[in-house]
């Protein structure tokens, strides 16, 4: 569905490259996630997939269409939730819908739909000035959805929002994927990228250092370990051991043996860490 090869982009002919030889592809149907901190390439990869920015060097193939052939029904086919909400402030929540779901040729979906599914039925009326901050970020993710995409560019779609909200969005854009949906999700959210993702790619300083399905990075990357909660001398212990280590197999076999066990749990490596153990840095 997305093929990008070799792709860089600099904002200023003295500048860095801001992306640096970006490769990946996308399959139709999946959710493949762009996870990295802020200033990463994350946001400047999307617009160059969306046509905001121009394609500097580099393949897009989008659709099995050259990016230099796409013509303007490509924007009937694809939705786009910005990081940052854009719309109309003077016009209600409903009113933006309605407006926007005007511009398409196709028919769209019904904005009162929309709207209630992302709790913003009873807000209908309200100026979109007068929207929180997390109501904008909910009303331009229903707008990205208003013309029914075959694909969706979603930047940070769930930063703000409190964990009901988010848990209602990711459901969201789950069933979107299970109607074959091909979802390209840009986020520093190293939970929303293990929960919704088939696929991650790391990018940091505009360059992929890491590409996967989450599963296989944690194997890849991560320390499987054990965290063994037991009673010695009266007081309650606890003490993390990793299965790779022989010597902390040995130590798992004696607590076991000699020691009264209250609770046992497996871990494994998170994302985060998994990315702070590639580059040195944090996600947030």
């Amino acid at each position: 569905m997305i093929e990008v090869k070799n792709l860089f982009h600099k904002y200023s002919e003295n500048s860095d490259y801001a992306v640096k030889n970006v490769s990946f592809e996308i399959p139709k149907g999946e959710i493949f996630g762009f996870l990295g901190p802020s200033g990463a390439g994350k946001s400047t990869v999307q617009k160059i997939l969306i046509g905001i920015l121009k394609k500097q060097k580099g393949s897009i193939v989008i659709d099995g269409i050259n990016s230099e052939d796409l013509k303007k029904d490509f924007f009937e086919k694809i939705g786009v939730s910005f990081e940052l909400p854009n719309m109309y402030s003077k016009l209600s929540g409903y009113e933006n819908l309605k407006y926007y779901g005007g511009l398409f040729k196709k028919k769209t979906k019904d904005p009162l739909k929309l709207l209630e599914s992302v709790g913003l039925l009873q807000d209908k009326d309200k100026k979109a000035s007068d929207y929180s901050k997390g109501m904008k970020q909910r009303l331009i993710f229903a707008r990205s959805l208003i013309n029914d995409p075959d694909i969706l560019f979603l930047d940070e779609p769930l930063s703000g929002l409190d964990p009901s909200t988010a848990k209602k969005l990711k459901e969201i854009i789950i069933n979107e994927k299970n109607n074959g949906k091909t979802i390209f999700l840009t986020t520093h959210n190293m939970f929303v990228a293990d929960e919704l993702c088939d696929k991650v790619a790391f990018i940091n300083n505009g360059e992929i250092v890491a590409m996967d399905t989450p599963k296989n990075l944690k194997i890849k990357y991560g320390n499987k370990s054990v965290k063994i909660e037991y009673h010695e001398e009266n007081k309650n212990k606890e003490i993390i051991l990793f299965l790779e280590k022989t010597e902390d197999k040995e130590k798992i076999k004696k607590i076991m043996d000699t020691k009264e066990i209250l609770t046992i749990h497996s871990g494994e490596a998170t994302l985060e860490e998994i990315f702070i153990q590639i580059t040195g840095r944090g996600l947030s």
